[in-house]
């Protein structure tokens, strides 16, 4: 079976454009973005190669492996293979590895500073009664969706790949409303279908796009491929299930099935196999895809990954430290070389073990021992360096403090410091929060649609609060916080900011 496009009525959607993307496309994007996670979460799996490749007495190897010489690991690595994909180097025998995974703290500090407090949905609409309905609503949402970790979660992905999509799904009961409208719903009855709106963040492997030939910021159709797996063993499964499992440590042994959508404003289908199973119309009359770069890059559907610009550096600091480890392994011990002693390579080394000879001309001699070597320890430093600039992320940032840094009691001292996390942090909160007012509108739109809580373009307008990430001092939060109320700052959006629930739109709607 094929793809059969006929529901679209688009002309310009081929099945043989979309057999590429899937056949050839999909498995270039599961190279690189596959490459990208394994670096960030660095795993471990057990070995399979011959014992020569275990002599430094660990069975296992990990990710980062990937991008160490051959002449650390002992092994010949092809991208063909995968991260874990290698074979065994003749004469060459594997040395100390050491893995410091630089990357993962990095981005996991970024996410903490972006989404590591609550953030605030503050409704714009013109009425004072929907403004507390909204804000409850969107409240409600994300709860079911997962709260905090959503937005953490969200950040991750953004970090890792560069950007993330996220795919809204209203519930069956949702869908019913378009077909047979009811009267008119309380607003708990509102919130519970909220509720079912799922909010679906889609691997940036999976994502295969079809932009506007004159505008890459618009996506026309929006196809999402990936392997699922079936609670059952099965047969071999697809070829680019199998090409996927010879990349990873084990072939997994259950039945796997090639899931393919493709969205558009009006229309879905769902494809098993290339196979028709499911298709139906969105009444909505928009794409419920919403597209976040997690750092903004002109020209390119991807944004910035955190991830990517680190990998030679990390590369380079891994490769330092394992050459370290192998000279210190040989050197950190002292060794003796023997000369007319007979048997002496027989005898043990102990305090208090004498050896003697009637060769006048025997000697013993040390050597060995662990050297200062400036050079190496510069290098590796510099290193490091490097690593902070690129990713704007410094170990102060997650309380590791070295040398004098000054005075940091004071609030402006502390954000010198961190300078180049908060102005990297502020350009995420941009892109992001356009992101998460796009989800509010569309939700806002689709309940709209069903008749379920009407709301007009001015309705669906909201802003988001970012709390600071620095530690405050709360006496100086409620002085500032006084001054803004005295120079007339509304009272509802001083109390948001502090982090207090207000009453002010619920009074209103209890006066309506």
């Amino acid at each position: 079976m094929g793809f059969e496009l006929d529901i679209f009525e688009d002309a310009e959607l081929s099945a043989e454009f979309i057999d590429w993307l899937v056949d050839k496309k999909a498995a270039e994007n599961q190279n690189r973005f596959s490459r990208l996670w394994d670096y960030y979460t660095n795993r471990m799996v057990e070995t399979k190669f011959d014992a020569r490749i275990n002599e430094a007495g660990r069975p296992y190897v990990q990710a980062q492996e990937y991008g160490l010489p051959a002449r650390i690991t002992g092994l010949c690595r092809l991208p063909e293979m995968g991260v874990f994909g290698g074979r065994a180097v003749k004469d060459i025998e594997r040395k100390e590895v050491v893995i410091e995974n630089d990357i993962a703290w990095r981005v996991n500090a970024a996410v903490d500073f972006l989404f590591g407090k609550p953030i605030t949905f503050v409704s714009r609409s013109p009425d004072g009664r929907k403004r507390g309905e909204i804000e409850s609503l969107l409240k409600t949402l994300f709860a079911a969706n997962g709260g905090i970790g959503f937005f953490q979660d969200l950040a991750v992905l953004g970090g890792v790949y560069g950007f993330v999509d996220c795919l809204i799904r209203p519930g069956e009961k949702i869908h019913s409303f378009f077909t047979s409208p009811s009267s008119k719903l309380s607003l708990e009855d509102v919130q519970q279908l909220t509720q079912t709106i799922e909010l679906e963040l889609i691997e940036a492997s999976r994502a295969l796009p079809i932009l506007d030939e004159e505008d890459y910021r618009k996506i026309r159709f929006y196809i999402q491929h990936f392997e699922q797996k079936r609670n059952c063993i099965g047969g071999r499964g697809s070829f680019l299930s199998r090409l996927f499992s010879r990349r990873g440590p084990k072939e997994d042994p259950r039945q796997t099935v090639s899931i393919t959508e493709i969205i558009s404003a009006q229309v879905w289908q769902r494809y098993e196999d290339k196979e028709l199973v499911a298709e139906g119309e969105l009444p909505w009359g928009f794409l419920p895809v919403v597209h976040i770069q997690n750092i903004a890059q002109p020209y390119f559907y991807e944004g910035l990954s955190d991830v990517e610009p680190l990998i030679p550096l990390q590369d380079e600091l891994n490769t330092r430290l394992s050459d370290r480890a192998s000279r210190i392994t040989f050197q950190s011990f002292k060794m003796y070389l023997g000369k007319g002693i007979e048997g002496f390579e027989n005898k043990p080394v102990s305090p208090g073990r004498m050896w003697y000879t009637d060769n006048m001309e025997a000697t013993i001699e040390e050597f060995g021992g662990d050297a200062s070597t400036p050079s190496e320890d510069l290098h590796i430093a510099e290193i490091r360096e490097a690593l902070d600039k690129t990713s704007g992320v410094t170990p102060v940032v997650v309380g590791v403090l070295k040398n004098k840094l000054g005075n940091l009691t004071s609030a402006v001292a502390l954000r010198l410091v961190l300078m180049g996390m908060l102005s990297r942090n502020e350009r995420k909160q941009f892109t992001y929060s356009e992101g998460l007012k796009t989800i509010a509108r569309m939700v806002l739109g689709i309940l709209d649609a069903a008749d379920i809580y009407k709301t007009d373009e001015a309705d669906r307008e909201v802003e988001i609060i970012f709390p600071n990430p620095l530690p405050e001092d709360v006496m100086e939060k409620l002085k500032e916080a006084q001054i803004k109320k005295e120079l007339g700052v509304p009272t509802e959006q001083v109390l948001r900011e502090l982090g207090y629930e207000t009453e002010d739109s619920r009074g209103d709607a209890d006066a309506d």
